[in-house]
């Protein structure tokens, strides 16, 4: 018998309703100061929305390993075990201190994509590099200095550097790095967190971000390539290792070869869904807003095979 097809049309909604259930659990959670408790509602609901979705999943970037546990974790098989075999990539609550913070730019995300078709990313970190549609292929490298990055995409838009905008996670590591941005005269936007998000912002014009660098996790990483896949726009990434134990993750999910550098399409290889809902307000989508009796929510749903992006509102009542 042929296995069931990926129908990524069919399946879309029902991963928004994942992404929505999660966000809503975090929303009670916003400013309360508690990480923990926030990431674990958003895991709890989205565990249980995955699980009335008729595919056979499995967690290949989730919140760490098995041992770590009642985490949606890296293996784990979700769903009805009916229907097509798929690969998930989640992150229940990216930006757990800006909820607890109440700071802006804390999402909900998942992507979903046929089995084998996405990187299994170790926990390291990941070395990133991205911008938006309608550039050249190899318009920026990861050979490229951050002011030589800079230089070649002010020449592909055909502005100076000055009119140029990076966005950056805000780390004592990346300190050199956004010295020499600066001398470019490029303006840099520093974030503290969440930097799936930020590699979404160079392909979201209403952002004014024109490209995203630095190190982050590498699992946010394969998460914001399937954003791009989406979305349009080009994502370079090359892992990096501080010591043994993380060359042996890398090992033990496959990886061999420790330099290579991914592009947007080595990470993603198939065609993906990817929906984010926004917990706190942020720059690509409205925070969850409490009124009596209601919790209203905002969610970014898009397919590869299309290029087609929704935004759609949902409004929960709430109490009786």
């Amino acid at each position: 018998m042929k296995p069931p097809e990926f129908h990524d049309r069919m399946l879309s909604l029902g991963l928004a309703r994942v992404s929505e259930a999660a966000a809503l659990a975090s929303a009670s959670l916003i400013g309360r100061g508690n990480e923990r408790e926030a990431d674990q509602a958003a895991v709890n609901a989205m565990r249980e929305q995955l699980n009335k979705l008729e595919i056979a999943g499995v967690v290949v970037i989730g919140e760490g390993e098995r041992d770590e546990a009642p985490m949606l974790y890296i293996g784990e098989e979700v769903g009805t075990g009916e229907g097509p075999a798929v690969d998930i990539a989640l992150d229940p609550l990216e930006g757990t201190t800006l909820t607890a913070k109440d700071m802006p730019n804390a999402l909900t995300v998942i992507a979903m994509g046929p089995r084998g078709s996405m990187l299994h990313a170790p926990d390291v970190y990941m070395d990133k590099l991205a911008i938006g549609p309608g550039h050249a292929p190899g318009t920026v490298t990861m050979a490229m200095s951050p002011s030589e990055r800079v230089t070649a995409l002010a020449v592909a838009k055909g502005c100076s550097t000055g009119d140029i905008t990076v966005c950056v996670l805000e780390r004592p590591r990346h300190a050199d790095m956004i010295a020499e941005i600066r001398t470019t005269g490029a303006a840099i936007r520093l974030i503290t967190d969440g930097d799936v998000a930020g590699v979404i912002h160079c392909a979201e014009p209403s952002t004014g971000i024109d490209m995203y660098m630095g190190q982050g996790g590498a699992p946010e990483g394969v998460l914001a390539a399937a954003a791009l896949k989406c979305m349009g726009g080009q994502m370079l990434g090359r892992l990096v290792f501080r010591n043994d134990d993380e060359k042996a993750r890398a090992d033990k999910a496959g990886i061999k070869n420790l330099d290579r550098v991914y592009t947007r399409d080595d990470m993603i290889t198939g065609d993906v869904i990817f929906a984010a809902t926004g917990v706190t307000d942020g720059s690509i989508l409205p925070g969850v807003k409490r009124e009596p009796g209601v919790l209203t929510s905002e969610t970014i749903l898009m397919r590869s095979k299309t290029g087609s992006v929704r935004r759609m509102t949902y409004r929960h009542p709430i109490g009786g």
